[in-house]
């Protein structure tokens, strides 16, 4: 589930958004009083949604934006006046007065968006260093010269130990070197 950041100068007002936000089933993971605390809040979630006024004791809510983590969205809630003068076109904007539905869909839409992005990037696959790469390669040689192997059944040997041994590939081949090294 998507975390969701709530930052308004009023405690009051970030605790009225959360008790909306979890009465309709968000986790509302803090509440901030200002852009410096979100901030931390943020980089320790890495991925999620941030509700913030448009203007926070310490910065605007494009400052704010700028600091955040790539795998968060922000949903603004401003005047349909500040938002005409200085919106952003990457930011949700809420006008206000503000309107439970119009909350509790907007922040359900970009949360839908936040998981999709998470998603996307877990299945990407993951970058070997030279080190990494430098290991499995040391790892595949020996199985191909003591196991009479090819590199592909090399590769694949390694796959499967890695998969029933439930680690990575690089501490497979880690483990292989060492066992062979004796």
């Amino acid at each position: 589930m998507t975390g969701i950041i709530v930052v308004f100068p009023k405690a009051d007002t970030g605790k009225k958004i959360k008790s909306i936000l979890v009465r309709s089933g968000f986790q509302v993971t803090g509440i901030c009083t200002n852009g410096a605390q979100a901030i931390q809040e943020a980089n320790e979630l890495q991925y999620g949604v941030m509700i913030c006024s448009y203007r926070l004791p310490d910065m605007i809510y494009r400052e704010l934006k700028e600091y955040l983590p790539a795998g968060f969205q922000m949903v603004a809630i401003t005047s349909k006046e500040d938002w005409a003068e200085n919106g952003d076109p990457d930011v949700v904007s809420l006008s206000q007065p503000l309107r439970v539905h119009e909350l509790v869909s907007t922040v359900e839409m970009v949360s839908y968006s936040v998981e999709r992005a998470k998603r996307r990037r877990r299945q990407q696959p993951r970058k070997r260093s030279d080190e990494e790469q430098a290991l499995i390669d040391r790892a595949k040689g020996i199985l191909m010269s003591r196991n009479n192997m090819t590199e592909e059944e090399a590769h694949r040997y390694l796959q499967k130990t890695s998969m029933d041994n439930g680690t990575s590939f690089t501490e497979t081949a880690q483990m292989i070197l060492s066992m062979m090294d004796m």
